[in-house]
């Protein structure tokens, strides 16, 4: 009767793998391998038992052809298939370099090959046509640590030819995540129409917006206008351009004075027709891009007894939480928002032993460097704000000053360091919910200073005009809002009585909001956002107790789970989505070369992600 096998052992102080069948012990050599062919190897330096030479370029090279065979299907099929080289004991190889050849039969015997920028696209196709895949993964390996923004373009169309899908598909995750610096690239100018086409129609595609990638087609087009004035319709036609994304300040500036229009009546008529809809606020059909990279979710200030400066973000793939630098004051009630990678705090109040007042203050964050910079104040103070980005603008809605209570709203041009007022609200509100849909601005619920509210306004900026829309279900203030797709979610908050875990969403096409799972917390103040289509709730106050707690929300299987908690608990956080700090990718360089790993190069060219933000006009 046969033993049951165990699985393999190794012992760390012996040369053999054990395989114990309990009658028996099976041993196998780790050192048999390597030794059988050192030996292989000084026999064909003296020319011993050698039975085929290889002729390349009148080189000759003696071998085995056992050895041959082992490591070459090619050489195998070869010399055991019935072809005439079978019984030649010279062999003439046509179509390889004497030097990559020498390189591929040494490794053969010594399982060692030293890869260069020189050799190694002879190399590479000279191990494709021999089939030593050994060889192939190295070069392979070796091009995936040499991607740059000026070669990655080259090395995917190479890949994708040759059929190395490892290589394809590395290439083309790094042109995703450096699409800024690769659209600058003398390789991307010189792409053909198609292939341009397939870069430009990945979801991928790391852009803060679809402006990135317009511009990037006008590069193209004007790199050889003659030829290439009419492949602007195709881009925009094909989906390279997803011009329902693209806003309409941009739109209009393109439309005034961009050359290309005004040689191409039916692209210009095309956008102009985007313009008019994007206008009318109308559901977009087309998906926004999905940016392959790291990003996380900040959290800044809030209240744990007293307003804090706390910074930290939150990585959802790693499940860690890092300190970042302080706010430059502490701050509760405070709403943020990222615009173009770049962190803003907006408003709030600095509730401490030192100080009890409202904030109008605007401080950005740049990842690039790990510091703040404080901006022009908004035109009030405002806690308890709600923050949005329209149009690459933020607004700070509702809010309170003191004992006043806000139904104003006011946004701030970037570019301009410039705040402006807007159209006030029907309701005061403090504790507003506010998010952004199809280019219109939802301020959900809050309190007006004698009740909480089921109401909602909706901000059409082309009429600068808030108009109520269907109600909620319950009286929410201090509710996390955000907005997944074409539905706005209401989750949390207080009703006046109770902190409530109880979460609502707001079909828009429908007009109808619905129930949904209650959160496993209640929570008022609580500060939430969206990654990857899932709802992230952090912190807030269940009547007790501050929370530091974490749940998400998966919309396609419908369940709240804790994931994770903050350093502590808090309430009343700024919280919103960006890219991954520079800090921590220089902490994760640091971690490869200690422990000695080989990812430097990758980690460096990482780095060159974060240049396009680092802008002293922010």
């Amino acid at each position: 009767m046969a033993m049951p096998c165990v699985a393999a052992e190794v012992d760390e102080n012996s040369q053999f793998e054990y395989r114990d069948f309990g009658a028996s012990i099976s041993y196998r050599s780790l050192k048999h391998p390597g030794s059988a062919f050192q030996v292989l190897s000084e026999l064909r330096d003296k020319h011993e038992l050698c039975d085929v030479t290889l002729v390349v370029d009148m080189v000759k090279f003696r071998a085995h052809r056992a050895v041959l065979a082992s490591c070459s299907p090619y050489f195998r099929a070869m010399l055991t298939k019935g072809f005439k080289e079978c019984k030649k004991e010279r062999i003439d190889l046509k179509d390889v370099h004497p030097c990559t050849f020498s390189a591929i039969i040494d490794f053969m015997y010594t399982s060692e090959i030293r890869i260069s920028e020189c050799n190694v696209m002879e190399l590479l196709p000279t191990a494709i046509m021999y089939q030593v895949n050994d060889i192939i993964e190295a070069c392979c390996d070796f091009l995936e640590r040499q991607l740059d923004p000026h070669n990655c373009l080259g090395y995917s169309i190479y890949a994708k030819e040759q059929g190395l899908d490892r290589l394809h598909k590395k290439a083309c995750d790094f042109i995703f995540r450096n699409f800024c610096e690769v659209s600058h690239s003398e390789e991307f100018l010189k792409l053909p129409l198609p292939q341009l086409l397939t870069v430009l129609q990945q979801d991928k595609l790391n852009v803060w917006s679809e402006c990135e990638v317009y511009d990037a087609c006008k590069r193209w087009v004007k790199h050889d206008e003659k030829a290439r004035n009419q492949c602007f319709g195709k881009l925009l036609g094909d989906g390279a351009i997803r011009a329902e994304h693209l806003t309409p300040c941009f739109l209009k500036r393109q439309l005034d004075k961009c050359e290309i229009l005004r040689n191409d009546i039916r692209c210009k008529d095309y956008l102009s027709k985007i313009f008019q809809q994007l206008r009318l606020h109308r559901l977009s059909r087309i998906p926004p891009r999905h940016p392959l990279t790291a990003r996380v979710i900040y959290t800044a200030g809030g209240y744990l007894r007293q307003s804090l400066k706390t910074f930290e973000c939150y990585d959802p793939i790693s499940n860690t939480w890092d300190t970042l630098a302080c706010l430059p004051e502490a701050r509760s009630g405070l709403g943020a928002a990222t615009i173009n990678g770049i962190f803003y705090c907006v408003g709030g109040r600095n509730n401490t032993a030192e100080a009890n007042t409202d904030s109008n203050q605007l401080d950005c964050y740049n990842p690039l460097r790990n510091m703040w910079r404080t901006l022009n104040p908004m035109i009030e103070s405002r806690n308890r704000v709600g923050v949005a980005v329209l149009d690459d603008m933020l607004y700070a809605v509702g809010g309170s000053q003191g004992c006043v209570l806000h139904n104003s709203a006011e946004r701030y041009n970037v570019e301009e360091d410039k705040w402006t007022k807007v159209a006030n609200m029907h309701s005061k509100r403090i504790g507003v919910g506010c998010t952004v849909v199809n280019r219109l601005l939802y301020a959900v619920g809050g309190f007006d200073g004698q009740h909480r509210l089921s109401s909602v306004e909706c901000y059409h900026p082309e009429n600068d005009e808030w108009l109520e829309v269907k109600p909620m279900k319950r009286q929410r203030s201090g509710a996390g809002v955000a907005s997944i797709g074409n539905f706005i979610y209401a989750i949390g908050g207080y009703d006046g009585q109770n902190q409530l875990n109880s979460v609502e969403r707001y079909d828009i096409e429908n007009d109808i909001w619905e129930d949904l799972p209650p959160m496993n917390s209640r929570r008022s103040a609580l500060s939430v956002d969206v990654i990857g289509e899932k709802l992230f709730a952090l912190g807030g106050y269940d009547g007790e107790d501050f929370l530091p707690s974490v749940e998400c929300f998966d919309p396609k299987d419908g369940k709240w789970r804790i994931i994770t908690s903050m350093s502590s608990g808090r309430s009343g956080a700024g919280v919103a989505v960006g890219m991954e700090p520079l800090m921590l990718i220089m902490q994760a360089l640091e971690v490869t070369e200690t422990a000695g790993m080989l990812e430097k190069p990758e980690v460096v060219k990482n780095l060159k992600l974060f240049v396009f933000i680092d802008n002293d006009k922010r």
